[in-house]
């Protein structure tokens, strides 16, 4: 197991105590490429708004680093690192960039939620992610779709 931070450990331990049977293992991370990002993302997800998430496939064949499978469940930090939720992912699916759909771009659960500001704003990123490893963003690209519910929200 990850040692992650007290704070994060005993969130995920009080997650536990109300769901025995999740899983001992985790992973903690927060969405997007700024912290301004970050809180925003989270917030969509406690709010139940943000379902789904997007990532470049490439990333993790470089990094040696297994694609997520259903079932792995995560904690969600906001910019501070701090606990908001707990997520499940329940569905997984590599695809073209060009492939991700309408529906999918409605479960990210940003902007306007609609493809074309979907697209509007992971072409950008995604671009960026690329041209930092030296490669060029295509359409043709492949991309990490995740479907999650949530599990355990953080109480103010």
């Amino acid at each position: 197991m990850t040692n992650y931070n007290e704070q994060i450990e005993a969130f995920y331990r009080t997650y536990m105590k109300q769901n025995p049977q999740a899983p001992q293992t985790y992973t903690a991370w927060s969405f997007g490429g700024d912290d301004a990002l970050a809180d925003k993302l989270a917030e969509l997800v406690v709010q139940g708004v943000k379902t789904a998430t997007s990532s470049n496939h490439l990333l993790y064949e470089l990094e040696d680093e297994p694609v997520p499978k259903p079932g792995l469940h995560s904690v969600v930090l906001d910019r501070a690192g701090i606990p908001r939720a707990v997520i499940e992912i329940i569905k997984v699916e590599v695809k073209q960039y060009k492939e991700v759909d309408a529906s999918f771009a409605f479960k990210e659960g940003e902007g306007d939620r609609t493809l074309a500001y979907w697209r509007s704003v992971h072409e950008p990123f995604f671009s960026k992610e690329m041209e930092e490893i030296g490669r060029d963003f295509s359409s043709d690209m492949l991309v990490v779709c995740e479907e999650f519910t949530v599990r355990f929200i953080a109480h103010k």
